[in-house]
């Protein structure tokens, strides 16, 4: 490891880490050894702004940005070290240590290439640098992420759509994993499941599925009436070759971006493509909010037991109510809901119900700091904690649903 700022004649560096303090990331340290041996450096701040000015910075190939909550006072600079190392094609690396969700969005927009949460997951830094090399590499299949819709299908696919009472109430959570879980019901042949996410502001699908965000997916909300099959399956994008996926915009839009024949438009060729869509809807209420909750199938509803969700969803069944809206579709989901063995809080959730004049259909358990760590990873949790018990919940409603389309489909 070199010290400081890596020196002319240290031609076989190909990397540096950049913090405050690279003493306070052991692990990185460590890792980053494994990785490259004695090819690599460590800057400060403001060592790293002057080093991108000299002629070395020319053979670096990425920097690794180390950074905790303290370091969130000094957000300008981290994203003026990361448009600097754009600006010279140099890769990034975030690492982050107890950093808010608004902090690590920003830095991401700004071009970070790769984020890996502190402590370092086991091999996960060494996945992160085989995966900023690989960028460099071309692409042999560039249309692969695209699946190809057929024009004239109708499968008149079953509408489940996820709401968020209150921020944090696990709605993409659950509808990510839900889709995922629709998607893998059957061992060979499974049903055909796209994933919508409507957040135009803030949805966070694509973060949850390490999928990129793109530009063509404003272009089709900006023009549906010429949309088609081609076109809306072009703005999709294929996750593990059995989910699709219609990531949020790449830029903060307004949420009448769209309006209710726009989002008709979407369900309808979405339902005739798919065997089930699922919605991730944004938790604030919008004109073509009637229209999702007039064409879906089931609502669920995530809420916690908490004061703001409690007061959030009177609010919410008020104003359905006030517009003679189908409450009835709705299915509220308890996020983070009490043990079995926690009889005080099992009491507080019925007297919640009651206080309210809901019914809670589905109690989701708290799945720990492994459900973050999913979230942040871009994975699905059958795939990084399968035996969580949020998963096996999610899992066994996926295949409750299933189970009443096949059986409904069979009657029919």
């Amino acid at each position: 490891m070199s010290s400081l700022m890596p020196q002319p004649e240290q031609a076989g560096i190909v990397a540096c880490t950049v913090s405050r303090d690279v003493q306070n990331f052991d692990l990185l340290i460590e890792d980053m050894e494994t990785a490259l041996g004695e090819n690599w450096g460590d800057l400060g701040f403001a060592e790293a702004l002057a080093f991108f000015g000299q002629p070395e910075a020319q053979g670096m190939e990425f920097i690794a940005l180390a950074m905790d909550d303290t370091d969130e006072e000094n957000l300008v600079l981290m994203g003026e070290i990361i448009t600097q190392a754009k600006a010279r094609e140099i890769k990034v690396i975030l690492i982050a240590e107890d950093v808010t969700p608004g902090a690590l969005h920003s830095l991401l927009r700004l071009g970070a290439d790769e984020f890996v949460p502190y402590p370092l997951p086991e091999g996960e830094l060494s996945q992160a640098i085989d995966r900023v090399r690989a960028k460099d590499e071309p692409v042999v299949e560039p249309a692969k992420s695209a699946p190809q819709l057929k024009a004239g299908t109708k499968k008149d696919g079953a509408l489940i759509v996820v709401h968020g009472l209150a921020g944090g109430t696990g709605a993409t959570t659950m509808a990510v994993n839900l889709a995922w879980e629709l998607a893998n019901a059957e061992k060979t042949g499974g049903p055909s499941v796209c994933l919508l996410d409507l957040d135009l502001q803030f949805g966070s699908v694509s973060t949850f599925l390490d999928l990129p965000r793109r530009e063509v997916v404003y272009d089709m909300l900006s023009d549906t009436e010429s949309m088609d099959e081609e076109i809306f399956g072009q703005s999709l994008l294929t996750y593990e070759e059995k989910l699709h996926v219609l990531t949020a915009p790449p830029e903060m839009l307004p949420l009448d971006l769209i309006g209710s024949d726009d989002v008709s438009r979407i369900l309808n060729i979405a339902r005739d493509q798919f065997d089930y869509v699922i919605v991730d809807m944004p938790s604030t209420l919008v004109q073509w909010s009637e229209t999702v909750l007039n064409m879906a199938h089931i609502y669920f509803a995530t809420l916690e037991l908490d004061m703001r969700s409690a007061q959030n969803t009177l609010r919410f069944k008020r104003a359905l109510q006030s517009e003679e809206l189908p409450v009835e579709k709705l299915r509220y989901v308890m996020n983070r809901a009490p043990k079995f063995t926690d009889l005080s809080g099992k009491g507080r959730v019925k007297r919640m119900a009651e206080s309210l004049g809901i019914s809670i259909d589905l109690s989701l358990p708290d799945g720990g700091k492994p459900i973050t760590q999913a979230n942040d990873h871009g994975t699905p949790l059958a795939t990084s904690a399968p035996k969580s018990p949020l998963r096996r919940e999610i899992a066994k409603l996926a295949q409750s649903i299933h189970s009443l389309k096949d059986n409904t489909a069979a009657a029919a």
